[in-house]
């Protein structure tokens, strides 16, 4: 029987993440060696967008290198874990009432393999990809959440890869350049409301006021956070397994649930 998962809340960040050997990497490989092995991980990834809810199907999704610019040490990064196919039939199977269907459009991106790499090196175990519905308000993400409770019964690991403060334009070229205080002021109210369970705060982030502009200036990296929140069940416990900052305006904070 397989044992009961928690869900994880990963803030990503730069891709080059993925290369280094730091205390947000070691945070990841902690957590990964604090749990039970899991059965398979399903991603519910900052950087697939799209019009409905899809799953990956493919038993070996094809690795992304959704960026670009970087040193090529870092397009050098090989993960490619296998045996997904009959894990596709059973997110499908569960997830058949919220009208999540399965496509072969996309892959495993740097949401998933960026930090899969530092948790599960051996990539012994299937990786399976989910979309955001772009067309679909906080509510619904929140709720999707919701519906991938069941997955934790069944050994597999839901992991929602963004970041809850991921502003661009705003970055500073320097990892650790000091945060601005937007920043501090968003990733702290998103982890009181954490902390109180108040998750009609996280839904309603936008009533954050200004830091919420700055901090949510696109949702695509903001609603996983909503899936791992919908997700927490009564009596779960919630840790903040790392709280950094990177590049001024970036929140690298994750979170365990359960």
């Amino acid at each position: 029987m397989s044992s009961k998962m928690p869900a994880l809340f990963i803030g990503h960040g730069n891709p080059m993440n993925a290369i280094m050997d730091n205390s947000y990497t070691a945070a990841l490989k902690k957590v990964a060696n604090s749990i039970p092995i899991p059965e398979a991980i399903l991603v519910v990834s900052a950087h697939w967008m799209a019009q409905g809810t899809h799953i990956t199907c493919a038993d070996r999704p094809r690795q992304i290198y959704d960026f670009y610019g970087f040193p090529d040490e870092l397009y050098q990064v090989k993960y490619s874990p296998s045996g997904a196919a009959g894990f596709v039939a059973l997110i499908e199977e569960e997830l058949r009432d919220a009208g999540v269907t399965c496509s072969d459009k996309w892959g495993m991106d740097h949401a998933a393999w960026a930090v899969l790499v530092h948790m599960y090196p051996k990539a012994d175990i299937p990786v399976v990809e989910m979309s955001l519905d772009m067309g679909k308000d906080e509510e619904y993400h929140y709720n999707m959440g919701k519906k991938l409770r069941g997955l934790r019964d069944k050994g597999i690991l839901v992991i929602g890869s963004g970041n809850i403060v991921h502003n661009l334009w705003k970055m500073n070229r320097e990892m650790d350049a000091p945060p601005f205080a937007w920043t501090i002021d968003f990733d702290s109210y998103i982890a009181k409301a954490l902390e109180n369970n108040d998750h009609r705060a996280l839904i309603d982030y936008k009533n954050a006021g200004d830091s919420a502009k700055l901090a949510v200036p696109t949702r695509d990296h903001y609603l996983p956070l909503l899936y791992i929140a919908g997700m927490q069940e009564e009596g779960d416990r919630l840790e903040f397994i790392y709280t950094g900052l990177q590049h001024s305006s970036m929140s690298m904070r994750c979170i365990r649930i359960g």
